[in-house]
């Protein structure tokens, strides 16, 4: 089973076991209908728990889990992740892909030659950065229009005309 994050326990909130959640996800309005979640320190070690009541404030997510009725239980939850299976994944826009279906995918240049492997893409300030395995070596790659001519889901391929530039 494939589980993806979609947020992070921060703290907890009042006497009753609420928690406040970072979102992780370009659709924070789905922690408002999403009836469970898998939380854990990582994949490995998740276990489900069901959502009494969720709300969104501030652009962090507030949720209650049934069993963590006090500030105790949910001290215990700090710095857990929120993970769901892919098959509760939303679709994204034809303008957008999730980061899973990026890494992957090949780096091409302007002849068209594979020239690397997308291995993860990085959030900066200014915007995201793809890095590339080139051989042995990687490279960071701005992931902006600039630079980018083609990004191709489909084709699981990236055009980067000026590729030679970051070498």
């Amino acid at each position: 089973m494939e589980l993806y994050r979609t947020g992070i326990i921060l703290k907890p909130k009042g006497l009753q076991g609420e928690v406040k959640i970072e979102v992780i996800t370009d659709f924070p309005e789905s922690f408002l209908s999403r009836k469970s979640y898998y939380v854990g320190k990582s994949v490995a070690s998740v276990t489900p728990l069901a959502v009494k009541k969720a709300t969104l404030s501030g652009g962090f997510a507030w949720l209650f889990f049934d069993g963590v009725d006090s500030v105790e239980e949910a001290e215990t939850l700090i710095g857990y992740s929120l993970f769901i299976e892919e098959t509760e994944l939303l679709p994204q826009t034809e303008s957008r892909a999730y980061l899973h279906e990026i890494i992957g995918m090949q780096v091409l240049d302007r002849q068209r030659n594979v020239v690397g492997v997308v291995t993860n893409v990085l959030a900066m300030p200014a915007h995201e950065v793809y890095e590339v395995l080139i051989g042995d070596k990687k490279v960071l790659l701005p992931a902006i229009e600039e630079f980018v001519e083609e990004f191709n889901l489909a084709g699981q391929f990236i055009v980067i005309p000026r590729f030679d530039e970051f070498l």
